[in-house]
């Protein structure tokens, strides 16, 4: 999960990088929040997707996160 700390150090060294340049521990950080921070989008996305239903013309409803839930795209 990500914090709003993990957020404003991703801020800090993005805005470094653009002042300063960062050390290669620094590159090595910024990477590593921002593949945490996008995994966290990803699997926030899915959990959002999966709580989807979907209302037929028949009056049926079916649940997308039931049919395709299993699928990993991600």
């Amino acid at each position: 999960m990500i914090t709003e700390e993990m957020i404003g150090r991703i801020n800090e060294l993005y805005h470094k990088s653009q002042k300063e340049g960062l050390t290669e521990e620094e590159k090595r950080e910024q990477q590593e929040l921002r593949q945490k921070y996008i995994r966290s989008i990803r699997t926030n996305m899915r959990a959002n997707l999966n709580r989807i239903s979907v209302v037929e013309e028949d009056g049926t409803v079916t649940d997308l996160g039931k049919k395709y839930g299993g699928i990993k795209e991600c």
